[in-house]
């Protein structure tokens, strides 16, 4: 265990069904062996539910709604995948507010594979580089966002740092680059 994210707080923003279970637990495992603290965070306290692709996995809790959270209490955001997580978070507007709220602070957000679309919803991605899971490319492009394929991109061209990755097996990249770039504040 490391201490490179020792007194660092960081939201882990699902809805209360369908975030891809290992893009939650092996992001939040990367965070807590850097000595950080993992919050999860969803539209309602209490259970979610996470899926192995379309098959029901484990239950997590949700200790803070997305209506009383507050990016002051936060460090850096990691926004997991999923079909069904993304697609829900897309209509809570107290989500997208949450969101919002990392970007106005300059504060580092991360997000793998379908997980991009809440950021398309909210009106961030115009003018930077990402990628997402395949499917995502077209509505990031119309969002004006550039859609790459590659494993893992970070983007400081905007008012915080965005680290994005296409799917579970990214993850390692991923988990590397958010300690990396949550340790710090901002991108290399």
């Amino acid at each position: 265990m490391s201490d490179e994210l020792k007194n660092k707080t960081i939201a882990f923003l699902t809805a209360n069904e369908g975030v891809e279970q290992v893009e939650l637990t092996e992001p939040w495992k990367a965070v807590e062996e850097a000595g950080g603290t993992p919050v999860l965070v969803s539209i309602e306290t209490g259970d979610v539910q996470g899926f192995d692709h379309l098959d029901r996995a484990d239950v997590f809790e949700a200790t803070v709604a997305t209506s009383g959270a507050d990016v002051g209490d936060y460090d850096a955001l990691v926004l997991p995948g999923g079909v069904a997580n993304p697609d829900a978070l897309r209509m809570d507007d107290a989500a997208l507010r949450f969101i919002t709220s990392f970007f106005d602070a300059g504060k580092p957000v991360a997000a793998i594979c379908h997980a991009p679309w809440t950021l398309v919803e909210a009106g961030l991605v115009e003018g930077r580089r990402l990628t997402s899971w395949p499917s995502l490319r077209t509505d990031i492009e119309n969002a004006g966002g550039e859609w790459v394929d590659e494993q893992v991109v970070e983007c400081a061209q905007g008012p915080n740092t965005l680290i994005t990755s296409r799917n579970p097996d990214d993850l390692p990249a991923f988990d590397a680059r958010i300690v990396s770039v949550f340790a710090t504040g901002e991108g290399a």
